[in-house]
């Protein structure tokens, strides 16, 4: 199998990747205007989901709804995981292969609100983009906007179309800050039953409320 039939399912729109939707074809106008460059289109786009769309914990909830990319168009928070969608979403849309990638974090900044809601400070099916840019593989997480980061001490995650761009280890001020235990591997689309379980097993006290459709 050739390298461009393997990437060609990660240009596929798909029930949550809806990239072929009129909604983001009209946001990746408005943010990248008439730039041709690929590479210079999705930094641009990469910033503008990161810092366009705030991080907001209490958008948390499973339903379908929630997780479709063209849906985060329309509201005014969110979270990792449907941020990871929409600049997936954008990737494809403008011609470069992408894919999802999901990760248990331990989170050593969580507030005390945050934690005592959630139990724990390990946060479950963490998401992230990964671009298939200069023949490879390239991380982008798009999740904690310029504000939120500042708030914690943290320098917000910058992307350069080159490196990986994952959560920093450590915050500024040298305190750890968050990392990776459980790598869930990528996927073509978004894994909704994989997840869910994952969050019932790790959140049961909180399951009803998150999947409430309310």
């Amino acid at each position: 199998m050739s390298v461009q039939v393997s990437l060609n399912q990660y240009l596929e729109s798909t029930e949550f990747i809806d990239s072929n939707n009129v909604k983001i074809t009209s946001f990746i106008n408005d943010v990248v205007g008439i730039e041709k460059d690929k590479k210079k289109a999705i930094l641009k786009l990469f910033y503008r989901i990161r810092d366009g769309i705030p991080y907001s914990f209490n958008s948390i909830k499973i339903d379908r709804e929630t997780f479709i990319a063209s849906n985060v168009l329309d509201i005014d928070g969110s979270f990792c995981i449907p941020k990871a969608i929409l600049l997936t979403a954008v990737a494809r849309a403008i011609g470069i292969p992408s894919r999802l990638v999901f990760a248990d974090v331990k989170n050593h900044l969580a507030t005390t609100k945050v934690l005592e809601k959630l139990k724990t400070d390990i946060f479950v099916f963490h998401g992230y983009t990964e671009l298939w840019l200069n023949e490879k593989w390239i991380k982008a997480t798009p999740a904690f906007n310029k504000e939120l980061c500042m708030k914690f001490n943290v320098k917000p995650l910058d992307f350069d179309g080159e490196n990986d761009s994952i959560f920093q280890e450590f915050t500024e001020s040298g305190d750890r800050h968050m990392n990776y235990i459980v790598n869930h591997g990528h996927f073509a689309d978004l894994p909704f039953e994989q997840m869910s379980k994952s969050f019932y097993s790790t959140y049961p006290h909180l399951y009803n409320e998150l999947s409430n459709n309310d």
